[in-house]
């Protein structure tokens, strides 16, 4: 059998219709298939390659650990240089009250416990989300989809979940003294790239602080430079009393991570011990790498050119069925009018060699999320394109 043949018999298929692109590998900002055609990749993995693809300084790290040790114990048990110094390398770029980090394996369980310690720390139960956001697919972070369709076949999901509207300041107040947290994108994601207003983050933390809440930012695809600064919350000054990332922080590599003060997570040790365990989560490979990646994107100097980029892109994607482009930094989302339109132009893009993708909850936006290393004549030939595929079906 062929590998596509495999793929279609033996691999668990998350649709009926996938890519079905067949690669074979992937080098700075571009994968190449069997064939050895190049697609300039405009999704960096969503929001994974920030630093593209094959960076050597990861590489080396992650081959210089191998050679050292793979997984020794349980998280949380042994003192493992990669783990010690990603952490405390996280305290050193965040606010004084993030100073905590439980690695995992993946946002998603950095969701489910991020919501285990808004209850531990509160005693509370209630929790609230926004519509249309998405914070992972596991039982826990799939309660949080405020869409019944993804939900409608696997319930019961978790109770006492409620949902608000994003950036509706009424709904604020729905932050009562039951409230053990309320989670929210400061950028979200599936939506499309919908940017959190200011006065909006402002209302949750004011709220938060009255009814001691948790207030807890889901920065797994808007972390690591993405909007230009190292964390999407900078931009706006307010600090959240839980952090939580992954994708991009492990440079490639399959990570999370929820953060917290030290006082926070002191109590998921105790009543009960063991309050959060993880086999793999900050595995010492994966933390090599995550940290290669952090002192990567400050030795590029990659974010002090991402404003300059989003603006590159917003100049050339001119056209009339270009109805908006949402987003901010290199997260942007470019709005059609239908998805089935949407999905011409994605195929014929990759037609093309350029590979990009749409949204969950916003099937008639082109996504545009690329390594931060783009360059500024790989975003002309990216805008080309895409402009070029709008004429075709459009015409």
């Amino acid at each position: 059998m062929t590998p596509k043949q495999l793929f279609l018999s033996h691999q668990a298929q998350t649709t009926h219709f996938p890519l079905m692109m067949e690669m074979d590998k992937a080098e700075g900002n571009y994968l190449y298939d069997k064939a050895g055609k190049a697609y300039l990749d405009l999704i960096s993995g969503i929001s994974v390659s920030h630093l593209g693809h094959g960076n050597q300084h990861v590489k080396e790290a992650i081959k210089a650990q191998v050679d050292k040790h793979m997984h020794l114990m349980v998280y949380g048990e042994f003192v493992q240089n990669p783990q010690v110094m990603l952490c405390a390398e996280l305290a050193k770029l965040l606010p004084e009250n993030l100073n905590c980090t439980y690695l995992v394996n993946s946002g998603a369980e950095a969701t489910d416990g991020a919501l285990k310690l808004a209850k531990r720390v509160t005693g509370r139960a209630q929790i609230l989300a926004c519509k249309n956001a998405y914070h992972g697919s596991t039982h826990a972070a799939l309660s949080l989809n405020s869409e019944e369709y993804y939900k409608q076949a696997f319930r019961p999901l978790l109770p006492g979940i409620d949902f608000i509207e994003f950036n509706n300041l009424n709904d604020v107040s729905r932050i009562n003294e039951q409230t053990a947290c309320i989670i929210t994108e400061v950028i979200q994601g599936e939506a499309g790239y919908l940017p959190a207003n200011l006065e909006f983050l402002q209302a949750l933390r004011k709220r938060c602080d009255e009814t001691g809440t948790l207030l807890i930012f889901d920065e797994i695809q808007s972390g690591m430079g993405k909007t230009g600064t190292l964390f999407a919350f900078e931009k706006y000054g307010i600090v959240p009393d839980i952090l939580l990332l992954g994708k991009a922080l492990g440079a490639g590599m399959p990570i999370g991570a929820f953060i917290s003060s030290k006082a926070n997570m002191n109590l998921l040790a105790n009543a009960p011990i063991l309050g959060h365990i993880t086999t793999f989560g900050g595995h010492p490979v994966v933390a090599a790498a995550a940290l290669a990646g952090i002192e990567e994107l400050f030795r590029l100097n990659v974010l002090e050119h991402v404003q300059k980029k989003e603006q590159r892109f917003r100049k050339l994607l001119i056209h009339p069925a270009i109805r908006r482009i949402t987003g901010t930094g290199l997260m942007l989302a470019v709005e059609l009018d239908s998805f089935d339109n949407n999905l011409k132009v994605i195929q014929a893009c990759m037609e093309q060699g350029l590979l990009t993708d749409w949204f969950l909850f916003a099937n008639n936006k082109i996504r545009i999320a690329p390594p931060l290393t783009i360059t500024f004549e790989e975003i002309e030939f990216a805008s080309n394109v895409i402009v070029a595929q709008l004429n075709a079906v459009y015409a």
